[in-house]
């Protein structure tokens, strides 16, 4: 059996909800209005950068789901898109850059612990995430820095 609609349907969930919750979580005037460290990018780098990821994370976890339906592989995947997407809603809906702060060390820890779950049981999956822990360990300083500013 073709093993194509599983992909298709993980990368529909990750780049999918990852957009969903990004047109419904812009960043508006508030974000504007906050301090912000010097390296923070330009808003217009977060969109394709966050669609790549997406992809890269809908692949990862087709390939999990595809090795074991409920692993703890699996289950360590869905809690970080449940927390990938909380953080929008929380910093940008809400306006709690403090709790978001919270939600993306829980989120780097768990992107941490599924590259070191997959590393030996499917080593492209692992792999696929480590651009992913890149952005968010960055996206953690960024979030950090805006909290300490204002």
């Amino acid at each position: 059996m073709s093993k194509v609609p599983t992909y298709i349907v993980f990368v529909a969930i990750a780049l999918g909800g990852g957009l969903v919750i990004g047109m419904n979580n812009l960043p508006g005037e508030w974000y504007q209005s906050l301090a912000k460290p010097a390296f923070n990018p330009p808003n217009s780098v977060f969109g394709p950068v966050w669609s790549v990821l997406y992809v890269l994370i809908g692949i990862a976890g087709a390939k999990t789901w595809l090795r074991g339906h409920l692993s703890v592989g699996m289950l360590i995947w869905a809690g970080q898109m449940v927390l990938n997407f909380l953080w929008s809603p929380f910093f940008f809906g809400l306006r709690m850059p403090a709790v978001a702060l919270a939600i993306i060390i829980a989120l780097f820890a768990l992107v941490i612990a599924f590259i070191r779950n997959r590393w030996n049981a499917n080593r492209v999956s692992a792999l696929l995430f480590v651009p992913y822990a890149g952005w968010v360990a960055f996206a953690t300083a960024l979030n950090a820095s805006i909290v300490y500013l204002n």
